[in-house]
């Protein structure tokens, strides 16, 4: 009788059911990720934190591309290996290395709004830059953004607009 008091006495659990339809998809989308993971360069593999198992998988895909059944066990092996590993972790690292776009993006932007600051004459833009990169030469620099500001107020942004932004380019690491 203590025996059914206990269970009894035991707070319920909440079980939760997962459907073998919802575990196939988890699976397929694994799939489709490892697909993409095997697409990627070694390079770009080296910076993902992968274990020693999924990293000789991979390997091996890139040698068995065009044996599409081998291929096809080999990226269930990895999406295998991934579901029990660091999934998250590795979709993270996936995500930041594949969106070089929106990274080149913010530094355009980033360079084009230094370039405006210093056409409209800030001269606290030019000593932070100085202070803060070695690469700049300070005559170099005053001599692009005076020419710069001449194209501008003549409506011609140019050569000299487009030299200030490669020099920017050049000597601030974004």
């Amino acid at each position: 009788m203590s025996k059914h008091k206990d269970i009894d006495e035991q707070p319920d659990e909440e079980i939760i059911y997962v459907s073998k339809s919802e575990l196939k998809r988890d699976m397929r989308e694994l799939q489709e990720f490892s697909i993409k993971l095997a697409k990627l360069s070694v390079k770009q593999r080296n910076m993902l934190p992968l274990n020693e198992e999924i990293m000789e998988a991979l390997a091996l895909a890139d040698r068995i591309r065009n044996k599409h059944d081998a291929f096809h066990r080999n990226i269930q092996f990895i999406a295998k290996q991934l579901h029990g590993d660091n999934e998250e972790e590795v979709k993270l690292a996936y995500d930041k290395i594949t969106n070089k776009h929106s990274q080149e993006l913010l530094r355009v932007t980033k360079l084009e709004e230094i370039r405006e600051q210093l056409i409209t004459g800030d001269n606290e833009v030019i000593e932070n830059l100085i202070a803060e990169h070695d690469g700049f030469e300070r005559q170099r620099l005053r001599q692009l953004i005076r020419q710069a500001a001449k194209e501008v107020k003549s409506g011609k942004p140019g050569k000299s607009f487009k030299e200030l932004y490669k020099y920017l380019s050049e000597n601030i690491p974004v």
